[in-house]
């Protein structure tokens, strides 16, 4: 059995006055369910230190050790403030920034040589889900973004569909078992054995509403939470939801 992991990723949002919420988040870390959140790089240390026994993470992290990379903050500054973890190849990452499956990789690499467990994520656009090429685009970008010797203990893979933000448009539980089901059989082909200790996350539209139906669903092992991971009131239910399954 794959335990349960929810995460937040509270992008770009969030000040030092914000980190009350992560008191209420964090009382649910002992019930059953793995809980993280990648917090912006301004609150990584103080959320490290206001929460210890709270997974706290990076929303994404540079591909080098160190450099001339302005603006940029690498794996190593990253861990140095507290962070455990780090996403890499978000949506908006790939699209508002032209990353790469090779960029990508490269920072999951990072990520692992400086100790950091990795969130990596893959999604459709809603033409490439309307051209039938929804698996197809999902599996190639998992095959070209995985590093290699990816394992359960410090790897999961995010599933966005992106295709549903800001379209009126919502996937099935049936959808995100298809799509989670094609991920698990391409981890499989890419990484033998191990594929079944990697967890594979929901990273849609994740409420306390359709929690349970959604985590509940065949090879999901729980959610990338954005903006309802914001606020305890909204975030604690759907860890609730997590850890009852």
């Amino acid at each position: 059995m794959r335990r349960k992991l929810v995460a937040g990723n509270w992008k770009m949002n969030g000040v030092r006055a914000s980190l009350g919420e992560l008191d209420a988040i964090a009382a649910m870390v002992a019930e059953g369910v793995d809980v993280a959140v990648a917090v912006p790089f301004t609150l990584i240390a103080a959320a490290a230190e206001r929460v210890p026994g709270l997974g706290i993470g990076a929303q994404d992290v540079h591909h080098a050790d160190a450099g001339a990379h302005t603006g940029c903050v690498s794996a190593a500054q990253a861990g140095d403030a507290g962070a455990r973890f780090t996403i890499v190849g978000h949506s908006e990452r790939r699209a508002d920034c032209n990353e790469t499956d090779t960029i990508v990789r490269a920072k999951a690499k990072a990520a692992r040589r400086h100790g950091l467990d990795v969130i990596l994520c893959v999604g459709e656009t809603l033409a490439e889900r309307d051209a039938g090429q929804a698996v197809s685009v999902v599996t190639a970008q998992l095959a070209g973004s995985l590093p290699e010797g990816a394992a359960g203990d410090w790897l999961s893979v995010a599933y966005e569909p992106v295709w549903a933000i800001g379209t009126g448009r919502t996937p099935t539980v049936a959808d995100v078992a298809a799509m989670h089901g094609a991920v698990r059989a391409e981890l499989r082909r890419l990484s033998g054995e191990e594929a079944a200790r990697v967890r594979v996350l929901y990273g849609g539209s994740v409420t306390a509403d359709n929690a349970a139906a959604l985590i509940g669903a065949s090879d999901v092992d729980g959610a990338l939470v954005g903006g309802a991971s914001l606020t305890a009131a909204k975030f604690v239910p759907i860890i609730a939801a997590a850890a009852a399954l």
